[in-house]
């Protein structure tokens, strides 16, 4: 689905949130990359395989 040069990284690969986004609506949370990943805000994440990752947001601490 990429056309990007050089090609993003795949669904699933461990760098897939580096893929371009081709749609974002931020007002509902969401962006969909051209790798057909779904990311959420909350650093959630719907693979194209309807796979659930949880969001893996970090957390600075004190």
């Amino acid at each position: 689905m990429c056309r990007h040069r050089p090609t993003c990284p795949t669904a699933d690969s461990p760098d897939r949130e580096a893929a371009h986004t081709i749609a974002a609506h931020p007002e509902q949370g969401w962006s969909l990359l051209c790798n057909s990943l779904v990311l959420f805000e909350d650093t959630g994440e719907l693979l194209p395989n309807g796979q659930v990752v949880a969001p893996h947001r970090l957390f600075a601490t004190a």
